[in-house]
């Protein structure tokens, strides 16, 4: 795996109009009064592409999308507020279009003089872009001289602003963001200085197969936390209570399991955790070892112990990659074990790489943030990356020249 496709800076954008497709899907708050960004990591991480298409003089169109609105507008999925906040970072006044095609888009975006930014509103508001209708894509590429796609979030989405645009526009590169997402998730696949560990979590064991199978081939420790940490206690013949489980999983789980160890690869599993009677803040818990996980109750968390044991097994890694939180940290009693890892891996004398989505959160939450290589802004993306499958959205961008 080689990747080396155009990027922004090889193309002359000065006083075109340029396309970048961005991904502003970041949490917005309301306490039954106006949405509030709770938080702009990812707008904060197109800025470096926005700031230097303003730099070179282009007129800056930016599209994105918000949530999963049924093909139609949604107030709860405006990009109006994202607009104010963009303005604010970028330190000028933002343009925003209460639609992102049609007439009065292209009339606004006609007023634009090279240096001008102007947001469109939510592009999943039509069904022509999850779908990837030719005519939608046509009619957002009627905005653009040159496309930049710089929205790692959806590089896994065959859609009309991720592929379908590519057909109608000439010159199409990608933004740094994305070539930075792809450098430094290609440095942990291919060349990782070693010891590489690799940190698993989240809820289903059938998410993270591939990433699993991928990674078997390079990495030296597994760990395994979340609620997919009880599929493969299932498969070691331990009784898990009512916990999480994929049942149609635990004989895969087994073969993972045993093939990692013929491989040499040390592979970790929680030895103790916390067991709640139900998964709501209230609920009575307390910390057991894992062989002795009451009949009705459910596992929420890793427990100090497990917590201790990662962080040994950790201490000593040169390369991380951490995708899927310990538990159901959203909740705080339920929080202790993911936070413990994510300082392990913030304190760490390593590169380390925390995949998008929950992980990329919860190390927010923890205070990691700036003691992490790098946090990824794709979840999914990330994923269908480190399975070694292609992205639709960097395929179809050109290849640098040999």
């Amino acid at each position: 795996m080689n990747i080396n496709k155009v990027s922004i800076e090889d193309i002359e954008i000065r006083e075109k109009r340029v396309f970048i497709r961005v991904d502003f899907n970041v949490p917005l708050d309301t306490n039954g009064g106006p949405l509030i960004i709770a938080d702009d990591t990812r707008i904060r991480s197109s800025l470096p592409t926005i700031n230097y298409a303003i730099d070179q003089g282009a007129k800056v169109i930016l599209c994105s999308h918000h949530g999963r609105p049924a093909g139609k507008p949604e107030p709860e999925h405006t990009l109006a507020p994202i607009a104010a906040r963009l303005g604010r970072l970028l330190k000028k006044d933002v343009l925003f279009a209460r639609d992102c095609v049609g007439q009065a888009v292209e009339s606004l975006a006609a007023t634009m003089a090279p240096g001008d930014v102007l947001l469109l509103e939510n592009v999943r508001f039509h069904p022509g872009e999850v779908n990837n209708h030719e005519s939608f894509a046509k009619a957002l590429a009627a905005h653009a001289d040159v496309y930049i796609n710089d929205a790692f979030g959806t590089a896994h989405r065959d859609h009309a602003s991720t592929t379908g645009i590519t057909r109608f526009v000439q010159t199409t590169a990608m933004g740094f963001l994305l070539r930075k997402e792809i450098r430094y998730l290609e440095s942990a696949i291919v060349s990782p200085t070693r010891p590489f560990v690799a940190i698993l979590g989240g809820a289903k064991v059938s998410g993270k197969i591939g990433v699993i199978d991928n990674l078997g081939k390079t990495v030296d420790k597994v760990i395994i936390g979340g609620g997919m940490a009880f599929t493969f206690l299932k498969a070691l013949g331990l009784e898990i209570g009512a916990s999480m489980i994929e049942d149609d999983m635990v004989d895969r789980a087994r073969e993972i399991h045993q093939h990692a160890i013929e491989r040499g690869i040390k592979f970790y599993l929680p030895v103790d955790c916390v067991v709640a009677t139900h998964q709501d803040a209230d609920a009575e818990t307390k910390i057991v070892p894992i062989q002795e996980i009451p009949n009705d109750w459910i596992g929420v968390d890793i427990g100090p112990a497990s917590a201790r044991l990662f962080e040994e097994a950790i201490e000593n890694a040169k390369t991380i990659l951490w995708n899927g939180p310990m538990g159901v940290f959203e909740i705080d009693a339920f929080s202790r074990g993911t936070f413990a890892v994510a300082h392990a891996v913030g304190h760490a004398y390593a590169m380390s790489i925390v995949g998008g989505g929950d992980t990329g959160l919860a190390v927010h939450r923890a205070h990691e943030s700036e003691n992490i290589s790098f946090v990824s802004t794709g979840g999914g993306a990330a994923l269908q990356f480190l399975e070694g499958h292609s992205l639709p959205g960097l395929a179809v961008l050109p290849d640098v020249s040999p």
